[in-house]
């Protein structure tokens, strides 16, 4: 028993040291290079597993290119793994571009490919052009009708400026802009309405594909709703302004006139009570002047005589007061 179960421990260990052997030492990666006509050296793909490089990796995409007849090299697929690039999409977009005939080569699908883009979709996308829907895009035309118009932009990849061009949203936002300027340079509504292809010209002579990423084919103006009466609302608040306004003026004139008649209202009463006080002071310059000598009892009658004389007179001179007239009355 015990020299069975040495023999098993044995067995565990050769079979736990083969293995590691043959990870560390890809012999059959290697011969399937060899059969598939791709020369990578066998301590060339040990090299790879201690630089924590997947042999697998490099040698599937050293297979498809050579079946594809590209001439790439394990140094240079795995020097674009080890800085985080994905070798085979980048492989799959080098066959895909080279079958298409779309000049890309291994510096540029790999700049692409680290630049965070996915390259092979956008060799698809080159081959199949994409067709972007725009969101709903309102415009005023000058009459002031509203338009609602929803566009198909169908672009295609530019592979010369995928590094650094803009991308989708850019694209969106300038044909929105080109779809209102276009709307808003027409007299009328109904022109846009009966050729409304007259709206894809403006947009795609103004060249916005410039500095993105895509090339516009065509834009097609998918559907074309009329929408509020802008002018007319503009209009109506316009006047809605002018009428505050002109109640705001007219309640400050109101105030005014209050305020200007109250301050008369005060004058007035301030000179009546200057008459009151200024007749109070009669009597005591009166006793003054009979303490001095400067006004006689005499003086004192006359002016009493005349003061009832001028009572008398503005009696007769207003109507309905006279004796003549009380006994018509009776």
């Amino acid at each position: 028993m015990g020299e069975l179960g040495f023999y098993f421990i044995g067995a565990i260990l050769i079979i736990v040291a083969l293995t590691f052997f043959l990870y560390l030492v890809p012999i059959g990666l290697w011969f399937q290079g060899i059969l598939t006509n791709v020369r990578i050296s066998l301590l060339q793909l040990m090299f790879m597993r201690w630089r924590k490089v997947p042999p697998s990796v490099i040698m599937n995409a050293m297979i498809n290119s050579k079946k594809a007849g590209l001439n790439l090299s394990p140094d240079q697929l795995e020097a674009h793994y080890l800085a985080g690039g994905h070798v085979q999409k980048v492989v799959n977009a080098l066959i895909s571009a080279d079958k298409a005939n779309i000049p890309l080569d291994f510096k540029a699908a790999t700049a692409i490919d680290l630049a965070g883009r996915d390259v092979f979709d956008a060799v698809q996308m080159s081959v199949n052009p994409k067709v972007i829907n725009t969101p709903p895009v309102a415009a005023v035309a000058k009459n002031g009708i509203q338009l609602i118009a929803k566009a198909r932009v169908t672009v295609r990849t530019n592979i010369k400026q995928l590094v650094g061009g803009a991308g989708e949203d850019t694209i969106l936002a300038r044909v929105g802009e080109g779809i209102v300027s276009a709307i808003g340079s027409v007299d009328s509504h109904k022109e846009v309405l009966e050729h409304p292809d007259f709206i894809s010209k403006k947009v795609l002579e103004k060249g916005l594909d410039s500095g993105t990423a895509f090339e516009i084919l065509s834009i097609d103006i998918a559907d074309i709703d009329v929408g509020k009466n802008i002018g007319a609302e503009l209009q109506m608040d316009q006047a809605n302004a002018d009428k505050n306004i002109a109640q705001a003026k007219a309640e400050e004139r109101r105030a005014m006139a209050v305020a200007s008649e109250q301050e008369m209202k005060a004058k007035a009463q301030e000179a009546r009570a200057k008459v009151i006080e200024a007749e109070a002071e009669v009597p005591l310059a009166m006793a003054e002047a009979f303490r001095n000598g400067n006004l006689g009892i005499m003086d004192y009658y006359r002016m009493k005589n005349i003061e009832a004389d001028t009572a008398m007179r503005d009696s007769i001179a207003k109507p309905g007061t006279s004796k003549g007239d009380k006994g018509d009355k009776k």
